[in-house]
């Protein structure tokens, strides 16, 4: 190398070294300043000018007046005052108005009787007829809570077969005896070699309830739908009471028959041996009871 870049370089290199030199001790002494200072605070920021405050309200909007609610009726005011001397009693009797009256029919006795419409019985009078029964239709009955709506008054059943006295009855009922009177009729002949020509009757028709029993249920013969046999006569021997007889006789072989039958032919059959209210008579009616049961004692 030249000695004139010799020179240039040693130059540069010696500048090099001395700015060095230089810059090492002012780093440090920066260095020192930073760690022994005391911090300062940061400035405070400038003043809100006044132009930029608070933003004022927005301004009020015109007044609406609210629309007044309509003048209560007058009907619907309250009431004007009534003088003072009037009772509150009265007030509300004037106020409340009383019930129609009640009509007749459904006041008293009316109230009680039959009001049930009456079942057509034309098909069961053309039976009986058939039967041989000779009958008369009656009025209708009617007392309170018994009555019947279209009874008929037998006099007679098949063969001449006599009712002492004349049975009043609804047409079931009769139709009933009817059929039975014709079995009995047979029963005679085989137990005693006998026709039979009459039956003896109690009651048929009458108000009251069961074995005369005022405060029990009404009985069947207060709406003529029950008939008591009190015995049988004949034509060539003497009548047979129904009571209890001694067993083997042809008489009790008849009455126990006659019961039998009557059970196959009635709903309810009562006699003998019931009780003491039935130990002179066949007490026979149509009492209807659920499911078709019958009472046969």
């Amino acid at each position: 190398m030249p000695p004139r870049s010799l020179n240039a370089a040693s130059r540069r290199l010696h500048r090099g070294i001395v700015v060095s030199a230089l810059f090492v001790p002012l780093l440090g002494a920066g260095l020192a300043a930073q760690d022994s200072a005391v911090p300062v605070p940061p400035p405070l920021p400038p003043a809100r000018p006044a132009d930029l405050g608070a933003a004022p309200a927005p301004p009020a909007g015109p007044t609406l007046d609210a629309p007044r609610p309509p003048e209560r009726p007058p009907e619907l005011s309250a009431p004007a005052a009534k003088p003072a001397d009037t009772k509150p009693e009265e007030q509300a009797a004037e106020a409340t108005p009383l019930p129609p009256a009640r009509p007749p029919e459904l006041s008293g006795e009316a109230a009680l009787a039959l009001t049930v419409a009456a079942a057509d019985d034309t098909a069961c009078r053309q039976r009986l007829e058939r039967l041989g029964a000779r009958f008369e239709p009656q009025p209708a009955l009617a007392d309170g809570q018994c009555g019947a709506a279209r009874p008929l008054k037998i006099t007679s059943l098949s063969g001449d077969l006599a009712l002492t006295p004349p049975a009043l009855l609804v047409c079931r009922a009769a139709e009933a005896l009817a059929r039975w009177a014709t079995e009995a009729q047979v029963l005679a002949e085989r137990d005693l070699s006998q026709p039979l020509k009459g039956l003896s009757l109690g009651t048929t028709y009458v108000c009251r309830g069961q074995n005369h029993d005022p405060d029990a249920k009404l009985s069947e013969h207060a709406f003529a739908n029950g008939i008591d046999v009190m015995g049988f006569t004949f034509a060539n021997r003497p009548a047979i009471a129904v009571a209890p007889l001694p067993e083997g006789t042809p008489e009790a072989a008849f009455l126990a028959h006659a019961r039998a039958r009557a059970c196959g032919v009635f709903r309810t059959v009562l006699g003998p041996g019931t009780d003491a209210a039935h130990a002179n008579h066949f007490h026979l009616d149509e009492r209807e009871r659920p499911a078709g049961h019958r009472l046969c004692q």
